[in-house]
C-alpha cells in the first residue's frame, strides 16, 4: 500500500472511533458524581439543609461537614506551629490567609468569640476546645499541651467579616512527638462521667436528617439545675466523625434569658450526621465558674447502647 492509500485508511478509521465515542458519550450521562461527592460540603452552623429522600448511600443525604479541607471559599489555614512535643506546653500559631495570601484581622463574633480552636487526636481520645489571642497582624496563637504523642487535628471554626460570608470550618494536621501507643476508639455509652458530674446521653444520630440529643448533667445523684451560660449557651457540642474526623458543631436549642430555656439539667441540641458510622459527642458545659467536658460514642442509628462506663479525658483547661 503506498503512502497516500495508508494516510487515507488511518483517517477513515480516526473518524469511525471518533464516531462511535461519540454516539457512546450521547447515550450515557456525564461522569461527574463521584467528583462531587468526594469534596467536603461547607459547614455552617446557620444553615437548615432540607434532605432529598432517596439521595446518598440508603437514601439519606450527606449533611453538612467540616474540617476536612485546608482552605475552602477562597480562605486558608496557615498552621505555622505543625508539630509539637507531647508532654510540653506550647504555643499552638496560625493564621487565616484570604485567596490573596493577606492575614484576616476582621471575624464575626459567634458565641462570644470570634474564633473557636478544636483540636483532637485522630483516635479522637484527646480533646481541647481552645479560645486564642488574635493579634494585630492576624496571628492567632493559644498555649496547647498535649498528653499524648500522636497524630492530631486543627479546627478553626470562624466566619469572616462581610454581610454576605459563611461560617467555614478548616482543619490542619499537627503532629505530637514522642512514644506513640494508638488507643482504641472508646466504647458506645449513654452516660459519662466528668470531675464528678454524671452526664446522660438520651437521643442519637441520624444519617442526612435531623435528630434532637438530650444531655441530662447530675452530681451527687442530684440534678444540676444552676448551670451557667458559656459561649452565650447553657452547653456546647462538637461532634467528630471517627476515621477522617469530619467536624459536625451543632448548637442548642433555646439559649439563656429567652425565656423558656432552663439553666440545666437538660441541655437539647439538633443534629445531622453527615453518613453513617460512628461519632465522638464532646459537651462543655459550666458550672460554679468552672468549664467540664464530657464525651461520648454513638453510633449512627439511634441512641447509644449502653455499655460498662468508660473513663473519659479529664476536662480541659481555657
Amino acid at each position: 500500500m503506498n503512502t497516500g492509500l495508508r494516510i487515507t485508511a488511518f483517517a477513515a478509521a480516526l473518524a469511525a472511533t471518533f464516531g462511535t465515542a461519540y454516539g457512546v458519550g450521547k447515550g450515557v450521562e456525564p461522569v461527574v458524581s463521584g467528583a462531587a461527592e468526594s469534596a467536603p460540603a461547607r459547614h455552617d452552623s446557620h444553615r437548615e439543609e432540607s434532605p432529598d429522600p432517596g439521595e446518598g448511600e440508603g437514601g439519606h443525604v450527606s449533611a453538612p461537614a467540616g474540617g476536612l479541607q485546608i482552605s475552602e471559599g477562597g480562605y486558608t489555614l496557615d498552621l505555622r506551629t505543625p508539630d509539637v512535643t507531647a508532654g510540653q506546653r506550647t504555643d499552638l500559631r496560625f493564621v487565616i490567609r484570604d485567596e490573596d495570601g493577606s492575614a484576616v484581622t476582621a471575624f464575626q463574633r459567634e458565641h462570644d468569640k470570634e474564633l473557636h480552636l478544636i483540636v483532637a487526636s485522630r483516635d479522637l481520645v484527646t480533646y481541647r476546645h481552645l479560645h486564642p489571642a488574635r493579634a494585630a497582624d492576624g496571628t492567632w496563637s493559644a498555649r496547647l499541651d498535649l498528653p499524648r504523642a500522636g497524630g492530631y487535628r486543627v479546627f478553626a471554626d470562624f466566619t469572616p467579616a462581610g454581610k454576605d460570608a459563611e461560617n467555614l470550618t478548616l482543619g490542619a494536621d499537627l503532629a505530637a512527638s514522642g512514644t506513640y501507643r494508638p488507643e482504641k476508639l472508646p466504647a458506645p455509652s449513654d452516660t459519662a462521667e466528668v470531675n464528678g458530674y454524671e452526664v446522660e446521653l438520651d437521643g442519637g444520630l441520624r444519617p442526612g436528617a435531623g435528630s434532637e440529643l438530650e444531655l441530662k448533667v447530675s452530681r451527687d445523684g442530684r440534678p444540676v439545675t444552676d448551670l451557667q451560660p458559656y459561649l452565650g449557651a447553657y452547653g456546647h457540642l462538637v461532634a467528630l466523625r471517627s476515621g477522617d474526623l469530619a467536624y459536625l458543631h451543632v448548637h442548642p436549642n433555646g439559649e439563656p434569658g429567652d425565656g423558656k430555656t432552663r439553666p440545666g439539667p437538660g441541655i437539647s441540641f439538633t443534629a445531622t450526621a453527615p453518613s453513617d458510622g460512628a461519632y465522638r459527642l464532646f459537651l462543655d458545659f459550666k458550672h460554679e465558674g468552672k468549664v467540664h467536658t464530657a464525651a461520648f460514642t454513638v453510633r449512627t442509628g439511634g441512641a447509644a447502647t449502653p455499655q460498662e462506663p468508660h473513663e473519659t479525658a479529664p476536662g480541659h483547661g481555657h
